[in-house]
């Protein structure tokens, strides 16, 4: 490593820097970066008549024609929606990116209910065939191995570039996912990254029955420790960590971000609680060893896996077992259920469930001879001095977290019928596919379409996020509509399913091209408050507010692994829908809040595998159009 490199070891809040600033000379990752373009801001006017063209399907007429005079008034010559418009450009030509800051505060750092259920996706792994603590050690050992594999092409910048439609791809929140922390504040979190630099962290944190342990990776001469040393240094922490510990303190991180910042900074008055934060913040990542479920039936099996990955299962499973504010954490239990759960703020999924598929085809690779072993230290228990005032916070945090896991209502749907191949056998997208039998379903539960989001990657940016693809339009709902319509002819029908899902590429191509209109607006938005100007009538309007309230929040986390996403509603009396279409199968990972009446998981999961199914029918039964 150089000496500018070495000047770099600082822990830097990510987000409030540019990589570029690191004073590193460029490696390969660097110049990767470098070579691409910056996200554009879109035309104005351009995304002015597309945002009433989106609203036409969600709102009423009367509310339209209202709408389109506040759009008219924003979008005169000279006006306010101009001047914002200038200011957004000059940003553009000022920074990186111009949306990356203000997206990272305002979608996480600056979001205030737990990360909990309501930022951090988890994911469910294939189960594993072990069923004891021997198959529980030594697959975490080997899982461990492969996290370590990893770190090895991101720390050498030997990691693949990946492509879209042969576009390169930014590849930087790989480089924010290991050796990172959420820390919370009393207004807004930061994230710490000790990836860079000389003091680069060589530990990993492990918990077993809510105790936490340092546990070093590497050997003295730098090289990773191999499965075998890894499974009986974790032997060692499961027998020291026998019974259960009284004090949870992992469940702090549960907790709302204000109440759990004023518990940080009361738990790090300690000398020694600030060292043993402090360790897990630094280390590379969070393993996980968990207590067994309470058995179930297979076929609720996979939806009670996808609960514990979210939040633990409440204070008396395995939330305590947990510290949610660190970016990665990977789950084996006992009984063989695995997965992990992330801290959404420096990552998608994508490069997450790049990370797993890696690490779960390295955990299949066989043995190799091992020399013999040199005796390794005792990994080091990390201690809490509890006050009565921290043993409060944590009442309050268990109390609080039970709410929520008694709220939220999880159901995982393997759909057996068919998977990708059959859409595509018919030249339709997978994604335009099932975003429109996630329509029909919404409409025949509700009678009306809803806002929905769907993510699309900017990533062909650089430090691109992400932008929404608005998988409601005038064409879905002119489909939805016809669906059941005895008046309508099945020709007509697969017409317009075709053209509904035509309609829904294009708005993809356009969203992952920097010209969809949600971060545009927002951008707007943040621009009007920055520049102290009176906020514009456009984004008090109802309509706004109906826009944003996101009945269908979706994502399609597509994996090489037989996995599959989850992540909570993002409104009181929505849906959040994962989903990773394999070739023959399609995995759907639904959430809903058992507080509104309206709302129910297995009903949506049921209405979505009639959708599919009823649009399979239809296709095969009419011959494909010259659409």
């Amino acid at each position: 490593m150089d000496r500018k490199q070495k000047q770099a070891e600082k822990a830097r809040p990510y987000g409030l820097l540019k990589p570029t600033a690191l004073g590193k000379i460029p490696g390969r990752f660097l110049l990767h970066q470098e070579a691409l373009p910056h996200l554009p801001v879109p035309p104005l006017q351009q995304t002015l008549d597309r945002y009433l063209q989106m609203l036409q399907p969600i709102i009423s007429e009367e509310e339209l024609n209202h709408t389109q005079e506040l759009v008219a008034e924003f979008r005169k010559p000279g006006g306010v929606g101009e001047r914002l418009q200038k200011g957004l450009e000059r940003r553009a030509k000022k920074t990186e990116n111009w949306l990356s800051d203000w997206w990272l505060k305002t979608a996480y750092l600056e979001y205030r209910l737990p990360v909990v259920v309501h930022s951090s996706p988890g994911v469910v792994l294939p189960k594993q065939d072990f069923l004891d603590r021997q198959g529980q050690l030594r697959f975490a050992a080997k899982l461990i191995e492969g996290i370590l594999d990893f770190k090895t092409m991101i720390d050498n910048e030997t990691l693949p570039v990946e492509y879209m439609g042969g576009k390169p791809l930014c590849m930087n929140q790989y480089y924010q996912i290991l050796s990172s922390c959420r820390i919370p504040g009393p207004k807004r979190d930061s994230i710490v990254n000790y990836a860079k630099g000389k003091k680069q962290s060589r530990h990993i944190t492990v918990v077993h029955n809510f105790q936490f342990f340092e546990l070093d990776v590497y050997n003295s001469d730098g090289s990773p420790l191999t499965t075998d040393q890894l499974f009986i240094q974790l032997e060692k922490i499961w027998n020291t960590s026998l019974q259960t510990n009284k004090e949870p303190i992992g469940i702090l991180t549960t907790n709302h971000r204000n109440s759990w910042a004023k518990a940080y900074n009361n738990l790090l008055k300690d000398k020694t609680n600030k060292e043993s934060v402090r360790t897990i913040e630094k280390s590379i990542c969070t393993v996980c060893l968990d207590a067994p479920m309470p058995r179930v039936s297979e076929d609720i099996y996979k939806s009670r896996v996808a609960a514990q990955m979210l939040h633990g299962g409440g204070s008396r499973w395995n939330s305590g077992n947990r510290w949610f504010d660190k970016t990665l954490q990977f789950i084996i239990a006992e009984d063989g259920s695995c997965g992990l759960v992330y801290e959404h703020a420096p990552s998608e999924g994508p490069p997450i469930v790049a990370l797993l598929d890696h690490i779960v085809e390295y955990t299949k690779k066989p043995e190799l001879v091992r020399s013999p072993m040199i005796p390794l230290p005792m990994p080091k228990k990390l201690r809490f001095n509890i006050t009565p005032e921290i043993k409060n916070d944590i009442e309050k945090a268990k109390q609080n977290l039970n709410i929520m896991v008694e709220d939220l209502d999880v159901k995982v749907m393997v759909f057996h019928q068919f998977g990708k191949t059959f859409p595509k056998s018919e030249k339709i997208s997978p994604d335009a596919f099932i975003q429109l039998a996630l329509q029909l379903a919404y409409y025949r539960m509700y009678g009306h379409a809803c806002a929905t989001y769907e993510s699309a990657s900017l990533r062909m940016f650089r430090l691109g996020r992400t932008d929404t693809i608005r998988s409601t339009s005038v064409d879905s709902l002119k489909f939805v509509q016809s669906m059941d319509n005895p008046d309508k002819s099945d020709q007509e029908k697969a017409d317009l399913l075709r053209r509904a899902t035509q309609a829904h590429r294009e708005y993809t191509d356009m969203a992952i091209r920097g010209n969809a209109i949600d971060r545009h607006l927002l951008g707007l938005k943040l621009q009007a408050i920055e520049d102290l100007v009176s906020m514009p009538e456009l984004f008090m309007d109802t309509a706004y507010a109906v826009a944003m309230h996101f009945n269908l929040s979706t994502s399609q986390v597509p994996a090489k692994t037989d996995c599959v996403m989850c992540f909570g509603p993002v409104v009181p009396d929505g849906y959040g829908v994962c989903y990773n279409p394999m070739d023959e199968h399609i995995n759907f990972a639904i959430s809903a809040f058992n507080s509104c009446a309206d709302t129910n998981a297995a009903r949506m999961a049921h209405y979505l595998e009639k959708a599919l199914l009823d649009m399979r029918i239809l296709l095969q039964s009419t011959p494909k159009s010259k659409l």
